[in-house]
């Protein structure tokens, strides 16, 4: 990835404000869905890439080319990964300060402080990064998911459709239209959208798991699971995957199965209450 080209991260997750859950009529009832970015929430963050090594190595070439943006905004990038986000700012800042034109430096300070929770700044380096280059998918990806954290549904949508107009192949601004027609409870248009996402990213685990939990809502239970299995063979950590499949296996009266899924999912983490609930209302007699 060339920070100098691109934002750092703002990819899709499919992390719920509530759950896909089993009510105690067995209805399934989809109390929404909030996501970041694709493959973390509010994420990418690779403790790797801050290494001192790899800092050193990069701030080796600041020093070197202390006038160059370009240089700030790689570092800012790695600090940005790794989770280091006053550093990761004050290096973006240094670049918009080098290069006033720079608007994907724009957009980078503007994921490190919506990560800040500094939502009114994010929010301006959004609108500066587009104003400066109105092609600019990445922006709009992040702007449109500053609204949906915000509540603005409308204009989040027209920002994820504006990025996909602008850049069709890019999964994030489909997976993030999708989770808002997910919570619309506009299934179909959110199947298709990620379809686009899985098309576009094949081997990401985000978009299988969000059309998993709209194939659940129509009640193609199968295709849910089909779906469900994909996350859990590709991330046997996933807690949500695993309690997801439950639900599934649930669905297809395959009661023993969903208990030890439902079981997998609160050894992971005994704290989710939606896998201590599937336990109970799975086991047996």
């Amino acid at each position: 990835m060339q920070a100098a080209t691109s934002s750092f991260s703002d990819r899709s997750s499919p992390r719920r404000a509530g759950s896909i859950l089993a009510s105690l009529a067995g209805a399934l009832i989809l109390a929404g869905c909030q996501s970041t970015g694709m493959g973390g929430a509010e994420g990418d963050i690779d403790p790797a890439t801050g290494s001192e090594a790899n800092i050193s190595s990069l701030s080796a070439v600041v020093a070197q080319n202390s006038n160059d943006a370009s240089s700030y905004n790689v570092r800012g990038t790695a600090f940005g990964r790794s989770g280091r986000y006053e550093e990761a700012l004050a290096d973006f800042t240094q670049a918009i300060k080098l290069n006033p034109n720079f608007y994907q430096a724009y957009a980078n300070r503007a994921l490190v402080e919506r990560r800040l929770k500094q939502n009114s700044q994010a929010l301006a380096d959004y609108n500066q990064a587009i104003a400066i280059n109105p092609s600019y998918a990445e922006a709009y990806v992040g702007r449109g998911n500053l609204y949906r954290s915000q509540g603005q549904i409308d204009l989040a949508l027209a920002d994820f459709t504006r990025a996909i107009e602008l850049s069709p192949t890019d999964p994030k601004a489909y997976q993030n239209r999708g989770l808002i027609y997910q919570g619309q409870n506009r299934q179909d248009d959110a199947i298709q959208d990620f379809n686009s996402a899985i098309a576009n990213a094949p081997t990401s685990t985000e978009p299988y798991l969000s059309r998993g939990l709209s194939y659940l809502v129509t009640g193609d239970y199968k295709a849910a699971l089909d779906d469900f299995n994909i996350v859990v063979r590709r991330d046997k950590d996933s807690y949500e995957g695993w309690t997801d499949q439950g639900l599934a296996l649930e669905k297809l009266g395959e009661r023993d199965k969903a208990f030890a899924a439902f079981a997998h999912a609160a050894a992971i983490n005994p704290n989710y209450t939606p896998a201590r609930d599937g336990m109970r209302r799975t086991a047996a007699k």
